[in-house]
């Protein structure tokens, strides 16, 4: 694939994302922190159901199209941490650094802030790597995975995960239907809205 196909398919593949999450209503901060109050779950199927779709779409594509899987080596220091620190930092902030992106095309202002303190992150974090590299980058297992693990193909296992998480699922939607999740104004309200006080009328 050339260099302009591959810019061209990532840009409609983030397109797609794009529209997918606005729709969706994930990328609002009520959601997200809604989710991380274990209150609001509808972001928690969203993303369950893309791992079950992304999961059964690489099972085809390792299969048929002769793609090769490269995952990454774990690291359980800079896993743990960098996850703990992660799940903070959406929590504070109610966005994550792929909502934050839908948060300021929507509008939302303070989304800017959001944005801008994860780049001095990352740039940050590109200056300490080399001190963090010897404390967190060591002490893994390698690349992990299910299809290793079990000493199978990768098309099994992700076809068995995939209908699991299909029946996880339909007994949530089951248990807190969508449409309840998302709220009856489908604005992501989290919390019916308060009506506001009368004018008090002068005697």
């Amino acid at each position: 694939m050339s260099v302009l196909n591959a810019v061209i398919l990532g840009l409609a593949m983030g397109a797609a994302f794009g529209i997918a999450l606005e729709k969706s209503r994930v990328f609002e901060p009520g959601i997200i922190v809604g989710q991380m109050r274990l209150t609001n779950f509808l972001m928690l199927r969203i993303f369950l159901t893309a791992v079950a779709v992304g999961a059964v779409v690489l099972a085809v594509l390792t299969s048929y199209a002769g793609v090769k899987l490269v995952p990454k080596a774990t690291l359980y220091a800079a896993d743990i941490l960098g996850g703990v620190i992660l799940g903070i930092g959406i929590a504070m902030a109610g966005a994550c650094p792929g909502t934050v992106l839908a948060q300021v095309g929507a509008g939302y202002r303070d989304a800017w802030f959001t944005l801008g303190g994860g780049l001095v992150g990352a740039l940050a974090f590109s200056y300490l790597e080399p001190s963090l590299k010897p404390h967190l980058f060591v002490d893994g297992p390698g690349k992990l995975t299910f299809d290793r693990l079990l000493d199978v193909g990768y098309a099994p296992v992700a076809l068995g995960f995939a209908a699991t998480l299909a029946l996880a699922l339909y007994g949530l939607e089951a248990w807190r239907p969508w449409r309840q999740e998302l709220g009856p104004e489908a604005d992501g309200r989290t919390e019916p809205p308060v009506a506001p006080a009368a004018p008090a009328v002068a005697a």
